[in-house]
């Protein structure tokens, strides 16, 4: 029986890419990744999939935008892209695009995120940072890493998976961005999988 296949789209660095592959070697994920996709060229997270020998593609909007197409548009060439390749899972690991609902009509289901915060707190970009001037502000005494299914409403989806992280008195930014990326690791990873079981459950 061959094994479910993962297409994951980055924007930077690529870490949580990296939990991600290290997880398939040690088969503590029951998956391949057949295809990353990133919206920036000089994402170090490209480097990290090329040397794992998975293949790559270099995809962003600017091209689209300066011949006067729309962001509708390069959702479905986008899509058109890891159709070819038959996900049976798309992961976004640090993807910062908000994907359209004409790109995820095409994969019912199948699209999982990686968001810094817990449901319904710090939905959107700069999720850490705004939990940790909340936590400044008094208002907040811990934070949060979640994965789950992916919808049109931003970071809304049905979870697949949380935990809640402390954010403790003198910690710095630097402090709680660290004790998140070290659950993110972690719960992309059984995020995936548990997406996955329930898919040929």
């Amino acid at each position: 029986m061959s094994l479910p296949r993962l297409v994951v789209l980055i924007s930077g660095s690529g870490t949580n890419l990296q939990a991600l592959i290290d997880a398939v070697a040690a088969d503590r994920l029951r998956a391949t990744i057949v295809l990353v996709v990133s919206n920036k060229k000089t994402a170090y997270g490209l480097q990290r999939a090329a040397a794992a020998g998975i293949p790559t593609i270099i995809f962003p909007l600017k091209p689209f935008k300066d011949a006067g197409r729309t962001r509708i548009e390069y959702d479905i060439d986008l899509a058109q892209k890891i159709l070819d390749v038959r996900p049976d899972l798309v992961v976004l690991a640090g993807w910062m695009h908000i994907l359209s609902s004409q790109f995820l009509d095409r994969f019912p289901n199948n699209v999982m995120n990686l968001h810094p915060a817990l449901p319904g707190e710090f939905d959107g970009a700069e999720a850490i940072h705004r939990a940790f001037d909340a936590f400044m502000e008094g208002k907040i005494k811990r934070t949060g890493v979640m994965v789950h299914k992916v919808i049109a409403d931003v970071d809304r989806g049905e979870v697949i998976l949380k935990e809640e992280v402390p954010i403790h008195e003198g910690d710095r930014l630097e402090d709680l961005e660290t004790r998140i990326h070290v659950v993110e690791h972690r719960l992309i990873v059984a995020g995936a999988q548990k997406f996955l079981d329930e898919l040929v459950a």
